[in-house]
């Protein structure tokens, strides 16, 4: 008689299990973004205008307060991951995190793991020496001829591999950060001669620093800027599209541009 109550109090314990796994099953990930009334979205906020930290310590800039407007459509709090730049995607893939804002810009080899939102902005690339380089970077392969500094993980990073790669420029001079301000640290103080990155952030680090100049501008590696979102995940990336879509209708994006970029 108690060997038969064990195996029905197995059987009910087996089936309330069951249940809830299919309960959690049944819900998509927007659903559970919603229940659990957060969404958490991963940054590298070394990045100004689209993320860094002010002076008080807060987060800031043009990524994060167009994701703040986003999680407040969304009707959910949002809960700020601060990773490097190179984990991101990966935080993305693993589901430490939601969703990823970060100045990013698409590229096949991202599409194959993650997707991405619709573009909210458009960027371009930027190269920056101090002010007292010598050389010239009238095109952007003559920087084969220097050492250049670069945030890992970029477009602008996979740029530059590819001229390694292609053995025009040599490896020992492409040195790789996990911070943009690092790099430009190191630009100013002579460590590199050169520093590629997005066109914004090139000029609001160059400003904050001093002592550098942009020598070259256009569209290298960049281009559209996105949200990074979970690979398949249709209803989140659907939910995010139609925000960002309202954003540019009411003018809200144009205006935050204005704000953060002066154009």
């Amino acid at each position: 008689m108690k060997r038969l109550y064990f195996w029905f109090a197995l059987a009910a314990v087996m089936s309330l299990m069951l249940a809830a796994c299919g309960s959690a099953a049944g819900d998509n990930h927007l659903e559970s973004i919603k229940k659990a009334g957060v969404i958490k979205v991963g940054t590298s906020a070394d990045y100004p205008p689209f993320e860094y930290v002010d002076e008080s310590g807060q987060k800031t800039g043009f990524d994060i307060e167009l994701m703040a407007e986003i999680a407040k459509r969304l009707d959910v709090t949002l809960e700020w991951v601060d990773m490097p730049f190179d984990s991101l995607i990966a935080g993305v893939q693993e589901n430490k995190i939601d969703a990823s804002i970060s100045a990013f810009n698409y590229t096949e080899e991202r599409d194959q793991v993650v997707d991405f939102s619709v573009a909210y902005y458009d960027g371009e690339d930027a190269f920056a020496v101090a002010e007292g380089f010598a050389g010239t970077i009238a095109n952007p392969e003559d920087v084969v001829a220097y050492k250049i500094g670069v945030q890992t993980g970029t477009t602008q990073d996979g740029w530059l591999t590819g001229l390694v790669d292609e053995g025009k420029l040599n490896e020992a001079n492409l040195f790789r950060y996990d911070r943009a301000d690092q790099a430009a640290l190191d630009l100013k103080n002579g460590r590199v001669d050169v520093m590629m990155a997005d066109a914004i952030p090139m000029k609001a680090l160059a400003q904050q620093l001093g002592g550098l100049k942009i020598v070259n501008e256009g569209v290298v590696s960049s281009g559209p800027i996105n949200i990074v979102l979970p690979e398949g995940d249709t209803e989140l990336t659907q939910a995010i599209n139609e925000i960002i879509k309202q954003l540019q209708d009411e003018g809200f994006i144009e205006a935050l541009a204005l704000k953060h970029f002066g154009q």
